[in-house]
């Protein structure tokens, strides 16, 4: 039985390092990630997680992890921002406001798939000019959902938050290890 992590995150594999897990095979799965017309931010990062990972080839006694973390404000999603000016942008419309940040986890082992998705609520503090510049200028918001990195320098834009930190950065641990209990894979570094 092999561990694949359907996710080429960095984040995804410290987070799942500090649970004792370290994946046999790192294999992102290529997908169109485009939101469907008029699809809401929480059935979208559930359907993406579970595209991913039903795109991941493995054998049938392997346990595939795959992920999705989705920016929402409102019915608004944020994706991973494309350039500096939509970093900016996302960090303008999220400044001195309050969303939401939504990772979907999806485990498969052969034909059975369990999924959970956690949502928190993240209160950014109003940013000046000059914290938004300094912030794109580091580049620490590239591939990250809502163009910002809470595990990061944006750390310190965040004053409050209610839910799961490490959902927030990409992985809810306390999820992902009950889905991965279910899929019958050992945790803390215990032998399989």
């Amino acid at each position: 039985m092999a561990f694949i992590l359907g996710s080429g995150s960095p984040r995804r594999q410290q987070l799942l390092a500090q649970i004792g897990i370290t994946a046999d095979d790192i294999r992102p799965p290529d997908i169109d990630e485009t939101p469907l017309e008029g699809e809401l931010p929480r059935p979208y990062c559930i359907r993406m997680a579970l595209q991913k990972v039903e795109a991941v080839q493995a054998g049938e006694a392997d346990v595939v992890l795959a992920a999705d973390t989705t920016v929402a404000m409102g019915r608004r999603i944020l994706g991973k921002a494309a350039d500096e000016e939509t970093a900016t942008a996302f960090l303008l419309a999220l400044s001195g406001r309050r969303h939401r940040v939504i990772t979907a986890v999806a485990v498969r082992r052969g034909a059975r798939i369990w999924q959970r998705d956690v949502v928190s609520t993240v209160k950014m503090k109003r940013l000046s000019d000059d914290e938004i510049d300094s912030y794109v200028a580091s580049g620490d918001w590239q591939g990250k959902a809502g163009g910002y990195g809470i595990q990061g320098p944006a750390g310190a834009f965040v004053p409050w938050l209610k839910g799961s930190f490490t959902g927030v950065v990409g992985l809810p641990l306390a999820e992902t290890a009950n889905l991965l209990r279910a899929a019958g894979h050992p945790l803390f570094g215990a032998k399989r």
